[in-house]
């Protein structure tokens, strides 16, 4: 049974915090490697979901190249900072989706309305298909309601975590259940597995 469920995760504001941009004075992605770090709680957490037979799949949109704020190559080290750490803890992420266009932005080719930018849910339905996965026991783990629309959409169990930085684009989408930090969320998790 266990190997046919999945866990989807968002990526800034869950597995590294977010940082603060003093141009637009708010809370964003982290747009160097420098400034990239990873929540001290998260190799447990990662964990606890491989040992209970889920997968892991990562779904990130990353808008911050066409809006011109970082250069692709950074968006790209940043992005291999992560995998190495899951790589070096025996795969801890299975797969990772990033969505680098934005409606908004001012980068040619980057800047149009895309079909996989949250909350859209082809990266979802790509990995059910891919990995075989049972939809009715798939989660999705985001900090924002782009990540819960995303996950209700396509009709998995949501979890919301709190996170105070990213507290402007949350509040609009009611998920099942809430949680503190990407910890919490697993064990909101385990304790529905164990209910069933």
């Amino acid at each position: 049974m266990g190997r046919n469920r999945a866990v989807f995760l968002d990526r800034d504001g869950v597995i590294n915090p977010l940082v603060y941009n003093l141009n637009t004075e708010e809370y964003e992605s982290p747009h160097y490697p420098e400034d990239f770090s990873i929540y001290t709680y998260i190799l447990k957490s990662l964990q606890l979901l491989k040992k209970h037979g889920f997968k892991v799949i990562l779904i990130s949109n990353q808008p911050s190249y066409a809006k011109g704020k970082t250069s692709l190559e950074n968006i790209r080290e940043i992005e291999k900072l992560l995998q190495e750490f899951s790589d070096e803890n025996g795969i801890l992420i299975d797969k990772y989706y990033y969505c680098y266009h934005h409606p908004n932005g001012i980068v040619p080719g980057y800047s149009y309305v895309c079909d996989c930018r949250k909350p859209s849910t082809k990266f979802v339905e790509q990995s059910i298909e891919e990995f075989g996965l049972n939809r009715s026991d798939c989660y999705f783990i985001g900090d924002q309601d782009t990540d819960i629309e995303c996950g209700k959409n396509a009709g998995l169990v949501t979890v919301k975590i709190n996170n105070k930085d990213s507290q402007k684009k949350s509040g609009k989408v009611q998920p099942d259940f809430f949680a503190k930090n990407m910890y919490d969320a697993v064990q909101r998790i385990l304790e529905v597995l164990n209910e069933h």
